[in-house]
């Protein structure tokens, strides 16, 4: 508990607070940090956003989002009306854009079907509930579920992506599955949808700006807690002898 409190605390004062996930607010077009979603549209933002930055960057889903307010397509009901060619083109940015729209057009019927169009319905579900039908909607797995839990619905599940697995990997932690990763943040930290919230939006910052693939450990702020560097320096230690 007390590696994973430190590591936090060390990104948390190199890093500042993230203000994750990033929405647009009202009369905007673009998606802006402000400490989340604050009424349903942008809840359902977040939800469109978890879904479209499957395999790409925020970057690019940001241009698909600011395409979609323009549209004004924050919407369940016109999605699910809008035909899938025009709606591919308009989240075109976001990669993989055809699949994307029958995944957001399959999450918007879900949510006619199952809740009268209402997230607020949705989200009243417990977790292990709410991630349940989450993933039963096909084009959303585990990583997009517990996105929208955290974010969306704002109840504390630990988020597990790439950045999270190849930092933790890297400082030498073992758990190798999404679940069993997940289970060391639930059992080592406060159950806390905004630790939660700012842990993963700080793995983000490092794995996009220091742990790269080839990795700026001078610059980290928990290279001392790294196996990763101090294998590096044995081995360069061992080259120089």
């Amino acid at each position: 508990m007390q590696n994973l409190i430190l590591i936090y605390n060390r990104l948390y004062s190199h890093f500042g607070s993230q203000h994750w996930w990033p929405v647009t607010g009202e009369g905007k077009l673009n998606p802006e940090y402000s400490d989340g979603p604050k009424n349903e549209k942008q809840q359902l933002e977040v939800c469109f956003g978890a879904i479209l930055t499957q395999s790409t960057s925020w970057k690019n889903v940001e241009k698909a989002i600011i395409n979609l307010n323009k549209s004004n397509l924050i919407d369940i009901n016109k999605i699910s009306k809008i035909e899938n060619e025009r709606f591919a083109k308009i989240i075109k940015s976001s990669g993989y854009h055809n699949q994307k729209a029958k995944k957001l057009k399959n999450f918007c019927e879900f949510l006619l079907k199952k809740y009268d169009g209402r997230l607020d319905k949705l989200f009243k579900n417990n977790i292990a509930v709410l991630r349940e039908q989450l993933l039963s909607v096909n084009g959303i797995g585990p990583e997009t579920a517990d996105s929208i839990i955290l974010y969306a619905a704002k109840k504390p599940i630990f988020v597990v992506d790439a950045y999270t697995k190849k930092i933790f990997n890297r400082i030498g932690f073992n758990e190798g599955t999404y679940d069993e990763l997940q289970q060391l943040f639930h059992k080592s930290l406060p159950n806390s949808e905004k630790l939660f919230n700012e842990y993963h939006a700080l793995l983000v910052e490092l794995g996009k700006h220091i742990c790269k693939k080839q990795p700026l450990c001078r610059a980290c702020p928990i290279s001392s807690q790294c196996d990763y560097v101090k294998k590096r320096a044995q081995k360069l230690k061992w080259l120089c002898l």
